[in-house]
């Protein structure tokens, strides 16, 4: 028999605060990060650096904080079809952001691939490995 383990993944501080008349500060986010640690959260998603300034500064300030267990992850999108991995914003925002770990998000619903993104289920593919790949090779 083999030992499993179950690891916490909280988003709280990037989707709690898209509910209405939720605004979190900076300051907010790093003690609800801090609690979220002591309840043994093990991966804590702290926002999407490449939507908004204040994500970013969430990101540089969390940095001087001492978590007992919990890294922080950043979360974006794969890159933009048009853009190489290496120049795309959201990307470099992920890096930026400087977290041990990153969550990204792609497109599996065809209509969205083809409708929303407007690329071929190819290029949508292909737009999530080299995402992947990309931030894999950096550390993430």
């Amino acid at each position: 028999m083999t030992d499993q383990s179950l690891k916490l993944f909280d988003t709280t501080l990037r989707d709690g605060s898209q509910s209405e008349n939720i605004s979190f500060s900076v300051d907010d986010k790093i003690h609800i990060a801090c609690k979220l640690d002591d309840f043994g959260i093990h991966y804590i998603e702290g926002g999407w650096p490449g939507s908004n300034p204040k994500d970013m500064v969430f990101f540089k300030k969390v940095k001087k904080e001492s978590f007992k267990q919990a890294r922080i992850v950043a979360f974006g999108s794969t890159k933009h079809a048009r853009n190489p991995v290496e120049k795309d914003p959201n990307i470099k925002a992920l890096l930026e952001a400087e977290t041990p770990a990153v969550s990204i998000f792609g497109k599996a619903w065809i209509y969205h691939v083809e409708q929303a993104l407007r690329v071929t289920r190819k290029q949508n593919l292909d737009m999530i490995r080299e995402s992947v790949a990309y931030l894999k090779k950096h550390g993430r």
